[in-house]
């Protein structure tokens, strides 16, 4: 089966978008082969404003309808306490959270964008999707992340080479409580460092320390800019340092 067959058989369906890659072509390939179709967003403490913008930037460019949902994953039974499983808690959340808008707007089918090159035994997340009966058709059409990357290049999407991008909340060790605080401090963190041209780069949060985590080839820029960005992130956390087992 192939994207346009699938949408063949399911002419009307809602797409959870995030703005990253997989859901931009997933919403691209619905455009053009789906009937109806309808993009949701939900924006919480853990997605960076640049994902919102993303988003809101490829909808207008494909002319796709996109719902904006509020929502504050903390809240959520266990996300706070971040528990090896956190990432399944805040699907459940997110998902349910998606799932009613979408019911109530007269869709009966939701899609996601993960992609056949997802490991899901790696993806607590991917549980919840099954759960409640969310179907990746990039997936299951077996499209892997590189094929999306090249099909997204040639369709003129600005999204075919942006980097994958794991929640605010990744950033904080498993176990260490999740705040609003920690999540905007790295959030700010991490813009300050893309403002100076780093790019696939985390900011790790360890006990109020930051360690930074970038590829070698990074590395010159980091030197380059070494006195302000201690100056910098030193407003926000105790120690700079960083991680030398990342090469990449």
């Amino acid at each position: 089966m192939n994207l346009q067959e699938f949408f063949r058989e399911h002419p009307a369906v809602a797409i959870a978008f995030s703005g990253g890659a997989d859901s931009a072509y997933l919403l691209y390939q619905a455009k053009q082969y789906a009937k109806a179709v309808r993009a949701y967003y939900v924006k919480s403490e853990f997605q960076p404003q640049f994902e919102l913008e993303d988003a809101l930037r490829l909808a207008e460019e494909l002319g796709a309808e996109l719902k904006i949902l509020e929502l504050s994953v903390l809240t959520a039974p266990h996300v706070k306490e971040n528990p090896t499983e956190r990432c399944y808690f805040c699907k459940i959340a997110i998902f349910q959270a998606i799932l009613n808008a979408v019911k109530s707007d007269g869709f009966s089918l939701l899609l996601d964008g993960t992609n056949a090159s997802d490991d899901a035994t790696d993806r607590p997340g991917m549980r919840a999707l099954a759960e409640l009966s969310v179907r990746s058709p990039l997936r299951e059409c077996g499209l892997t992340k590189s094929e999306i990357r090249r099909l997204s290049k040639e369709a003129g999407l600005f999204t075919w080479d942006k980097p994958a991008y794991a929640c605010l909340a990744t950033r904080i060790p498993t176990g260490e409580i999740i705040t609003a605080e920690k999540l905007a401090v790295t959030e700010r963190a991490e813009g300050y460092l893309f403002s100076l041209g780093f790019t696939d780069f985390r900011v790790r949060c360890q006990n109020g320390n930051a360690k930074l985590q970038l590829s070698e080839a990074q590395w010159p820029l980091l030197l380059a800019h070494r006195k302000e960005i201690l100056t910098t992130l030193k407003e926000f956390y105790q120690t700079v340092s960083l991680d030398l087992e990342v090469r990449g």
